[in-house]
């Protein structure tokens, strides 16, 4: 098959505005997760990584645009900025991830005219493209938490495949008090910052993100070869909003993307785990590492510094999982102090310093769905 590499990324969040931004955060061990007084002028308080008007300063203007499409175009930017690749060529594909994309609107009073064309993640996308003169259809990808992996799978079977030579890859997602209420009604919120695999863990921070990555036929000579090896999805069919309780699922997604990644687990340096700190999402994942032959080789969560940034989640925790590899660092499992799930993993409790060439990323989401992708330093 033929190869596709990442060729640009870019990160805008509550720890910074662009990739080194956050990685320099990160470095310093700082947390975007904090306590928000009175959330969005209601009496409640929450734990999440929100965006600050000083944040959101630095967004793209545009009259016609939401703040979900701003946040998006904001990270593009900075990776077209980065990039070879030419966003107005017929060859380039423009995919959007996200779970919820403009839901706010409907908490605003009045609630607008166009609200049912407006509120459509198609049409945000469709915003997005004619913003920069793509002239191809743009793809949503929208399946829960495993959304940005799904949306950077797609594009790396477009460009096997000869459909498209580049594709961007964008995906956000901001919290509103309806994203809020429906994590709460689950009781998977936690009121400090979350534990990931600890056993004092007691649920999810949200957050607010937006990431981008390019996929290429092409290397970029400005760019560390990383290549995006291998992919796969699988659905456990458990229930609409608890996961598997073998983690069988997720294993077979990740034994699948070794397989055309032409790898074996030993092989794996270290795994970017979904670590959403509830109670059985990473008891599932310790047991589908177990199963992947993965226990021994270093894990973290980048939940306890981001939150969980729903269709951005698997982006910009790709993004950082690449840049870790080329700086051969592994961070700290932010939140984790003692293990709390039924397999001995290797939680980095602290930040690692290490080299290697294969990265495993994973993620798992409502509705039973898995993804797992690799990769890897091109050699």
């Amino acid at each position: 098959m033929k190869k596709v590499f990442v060729v640009a990324d870019a990160i805008f969040s509550p720890l910074g505005s662009g990739t080194e931004e956050n990685m320099l955060a990160l470095r310093n061990g700082r947390t975007g997760v904090k306590q928000h007084k009175n959330f969005l002028s209601s009496s409640a308080d929450v734990c999440a990584a929100l965006f600050s008007e000083q944040d959101l300063a630095k967004c793209i203007q545009g009259n016609n645009l939401s703040l979900f499409e701003k946040i998006i175009i904001t990270s593009i930017n900075e990776c077209l900025e980065k990039s070879f690749v030419n966003i107005t060529d017929a060859r380039t594909i423009l995919i959007i991830s996200s779970t919820k994309g403009n839901i706010s609107m409907l908490e605003q009073n009045p609630v607008p005219a166009n609200l049912q064309r407006e509120i459509a993640l198609t049409s945000s996308a469709k915003k997005i493209a004619q913003w920069y003169g793509n002239p191809n259809e743009p793809i949503v990808v929208s399946n829960a938490c495993i959304s940005g992996l799904a949306a950077l799978l797609v594009a790396k079977r477009l460009i096997q495949l000869g459909k498209y030579d580049h594709a961007i890859v964008s995906g956000a997602d901001l919290i509103s008090r309806f994203v809020q209420s429906g994590f709460e009604s689950f009781q998977a919120i936690s009121d400090v910052v979350c534990k990931p695999f600890d056993k004092n863990r007691n649920g999810i921070n949200l957050g607010e993100a937006a990431a981008t990555m390019i996929l290429s036929k092409n290397s970029n000579p400005n760019y560390t070869e990383i290549i995006l090896a291998g992919g796969s999805i699988s659905n456990d069919a458990n229930h609409i909003s608890g996961p598997s309780r073998t983690g069988e699922e997720l294993a077979m997604a990740i034994q699948k993307s070794f397989d055309e990644a032409e790898l074996e687990a030993a092989e794996i340096g270290y795994v970017s785990a979904h670590g959403t700190a509830t109670i059985y999402n990473d008891e599932m994942e310790a047991k589908a590492f177990g199963l992947a032959g993965l226990t021994g080789v270093p894990v973290n969560s980048l939940k306890g510094f981001y939150g969980h940034t729903l269709g951005a989640a698997g982006l910009l925790e790709s993004v950082i999982a690449i840049n870790s590899m080329k700086e051969n660092k592994i961070f700290a499992t932010y939140g984790f102090e003692n293990p709390g799930v039924s397999l001995a993993l290797n939680v980095s409790a602290k930040s690692l310093d290490k080299e290697w060439d294969h990265t495993l990323k994973t993620a798992s989401g409502f509705g039973g769905c898995n993804a797992a992708l690799v990769f890897s330093k091109n050699s």
